[in-house]
C-alpha cells in the first residue's frame, strides 16, 4: 500500500492512449522499496500497458566528479539487471533528464516521477509540466513521511519537527507491497547505454575534475543491503556511542540514501523489527534529523547561501566578521589539509581519500574553516565546495544542512565570544579531553596510506 500523501498530480492532462507508462527515475535509481516504481507497475498494469523506466545521466549536474558518477553508475547497474529479472525495459541515456523524459514522453500514456527536493530538481520537474500533453505523477519514495506532510513551513529546530514527525510516524511506517507487471514489451525500439564499461562512460561525460571514486564504499542497492545487515547486526547497539572518531558505529547509509539507492523506510522498518538500545537513537538520525534537513532545502531557497541562517546566527556572524583571525587560510590550504591542526588535517585527509567524514569530525572542521577564513560568507562557501567535491554524500539536503548547522542553522545561541559571535564553538581540547584522538589520527594515516599504495 502506498499512502496517499505520497502520491501528488503535477498536471490535469488526460490518459493518452500511448504505447506505455513512462517511469522517469531521477531521484530514487533502485527497484527495492520504490513506491514510484511500485505505482508505475500498478498503472501500468490497470490501463494493460508495458512499463518503460527511463534514467537521463547529465554532465551538467552541479559539482558532480567522478567519484560521483562512478557511485551512480555502479547503482544503475543494479537496477538494470533487477528491471530485467521482472521483465521491465529500462531505457538509460546520456542526455539531460527533461528533456530525455519529454522525448520519451511522447509515445507514454502517462509520466510518473520521483521526488527530488535540490533546485535543480524541481527546476526539471518544471520543465517536463510544461512540455508534457499527458498525466504527470510525482510518487515520494526518498523520505519517510513527504515532506510537505510533515510540515507546510520551514522548522527551526529538531525539536520543532519531530512533534510533528512523530505524530504521523504510524500512517508511513508501513511495508511495500510489490506488484509483478502484466503487460511485456513485444517489441520496443528506445536507445540505452551499456553500463559493461563504468570508466569508458564517465570519459564521455568529459569531467575534468582530479577528484577520483574510491575503494571503500562501491554503489548500489544489493552492496547498501549488506552494509545495512551488518551494522544491525553488530554496530547498532553501540550507535549512541557514534560521536566517538576512534570507533565506527556508524551505518554508512548516507551515500546509499543520497543517491537514492536504498529507500529509508526499508532501513526503519529493519531497525524497527530489533530490540537494539541503539534503535531509538539512530531512527532519530535516520528520520528526525534527515527530514529537518528536506524540510530545510524544500522551504529555504538560500540553502546554499549564508543568508539560510536564522536571524540571530546571521547578526551574529555579522557583527563579529571583523575580529581578528590567528590563523587564515586560503580554499586550497583547506583542501590539501595543510593547517596547523592535525585532527582538522586528519579529517579532511578522510574525507578526500574515503569520501566520507565521521560525524563528530565533520562538526569540528565545518566550525574551524569558519574560525580560519577571512569572513563568514567565505567560509560557508568553502565549507559547503570542499563537502560538494568529495563527499559521497555531499550536494544534497543533508549535506547542505549539516555544513549551515556548523554556522548556527537548527541551533541555539550560546555564550558570545569573538568570530563566532553567539554561534556554538568546538576546540581541540575539547576532542582529547572527550575522545581517543590518536587513534583517529592513526585511522586516517592508515587509510591514506592504503588508498595511495
Amino acid at each position: 500500500m502506498i499512502p496517499i500523501p505520497c502520491i501528488k498530480k503535477l498536471n490535469q492532462n488526460p490518459l493518452k492512449d500511448g504505447d506505455y507508462v513512462l517511469y522517469w527515475m531521477q531521484a530514487s535509481p533502485r527497484v527495492h522499496t520504490n513506491h514510484a516504481l511500485e505505482y508505475s507497475i500498478k498503472k501500468a498494469n490497470q490501463i494493460k500497458k508495458p512499463l518503460l523506466v527511463f534514467f537521463g545521466i547529465t554532465n551538467q549536474f552541479p559539482e558532480a566528479n567522478n567519484r560521483h558518477y562512478t557511485f551512480l553508475l555502479q547503482g544503475l547497474q543494479d537496477v538494470q539487471n533487477a528491471l530485467e529479472k521482472q521483465g521491465i525495459n529500462m531505457a538509460i541515456q546520456m542526455v539531460s533528464p527533461p528533456e530525455g523524459a519529454l522525448e520519451l514522453a511522447e509515445n507514454a500514456s502517462m509520466v510518473v516521477v520521483d521526488r527530488g527536493y535540490l533546485s535543480i530538481q524541481r527546476e526539471w520537474i518544471q520543465k517536463v509540466i510544461d512540455g508534457l500533453q499527458c498525466p504527470l505523477i510525482q510518487v515520494e519514495t526518498n523520505v519517510v513521511i513527504p515532506v510537505e506532510t510533515a510540515s507546510s513551513k520551514e522548522e527551526y529546530s529538531a525539536a520543532t519537527i519531530r512533534r510533528k514527525i512523530n505524530k504521523k510516524l504510524d500512517e508511513f511506517l508501513i511495508p511495500l507491497k510489490r506488484e509483478k507487471l502484466s503487460t511485456r514489451f513485444s517489441d520496443l525500439d528506445v536507445d540505452s547505454l551499456s553500463l559493461d564499461d563504468v570508466d569508458s562512460i564517465i570519459s564521455r561525460l568529459g569531467s575534468k575534475s582530479k577528484v577520483v571514486p574510491v575503494a571503500k564504499y562501491e554503489g548500489g542497492t544489493g552492496n547498501a543491503i549488506k552494509l545495512l545487515d551488518t551494522f544491525i547486526k553488530h554496530k547498532l547497539d553501540k550507535f549512541p556511542d557514534r560521536n566517538d572518531p576512534s570507533t565506527d558505529y556508524l551505518s554508512h547509509m548516507s551515500p546509499y540514501l543520497h543517491f537514492g539507492q536504498i529507500s529509508p523506510l526499508h532501513i526503519a522498518l529493519e531497525v524497527l523489527k530489533t530490540k537494539s538500545p541503539g534503535k531509538s537513537a539512530y531512527l532519530e538520525e535516520l528520520i528526525i534529523r534527515r527530514e529537518l534537513a528536506v524540510n530545510f532545502v524544500y522551504h529555504n531557497h538560500e540553502y546554499d547561501k549564508l543568508k539560510c541562517l536564522p536571524d540571530w546566527a546571521y547578526n551574529t556572524l555579522m557583527e563579529h566578521r571583523k575580529d581578528k583571525r590567528e590563523y587564515i587560510y586560503s580554499f586550497e590550504e583547506f583542501e590539501n589539509a595543510e593547517t596547523h591542526d592535525p585532527y582538522w588535517n586528519a579529517a579532511q585527509l578522510e574525507m578526500v581519500h574515503s569520501g566520507k567524514m565521521q560525524g563528530y569530525m565533520r562538526m569540528y572542521w565545518g566550525k574551524k574553516i569558519l574560525e580560519w577564513t577571512q569572513n563568514p560568507e567565505e567560509a560557508h562557501q568553502i565549507a559547503l565546495k570542499l563537502n560538494n567535491r568529495y563527499e559521497l554524500d555531499g550536494r544534497d539536503p543533508n549535506g547542505y544542512a549539516g555544513v549551515a548547522w556548523c554556522f548556527g542553522k537548527h541551533d541555539r545561541a550560546w555564550k558570545e565570544r569573538e568570530i563566532f559571535g553567539k554561534v556554538r564553538y568546538m576546540n581541540d581540547q575539547g576532542l582529547r579531553r572527550k575522545f581517543k584522538m590518536d587513534s583517529y589520527l592513526d585511522a586516517v594515516n592508515n587509510l591514506v596510506d592504503s588508498s595511495v599504495s
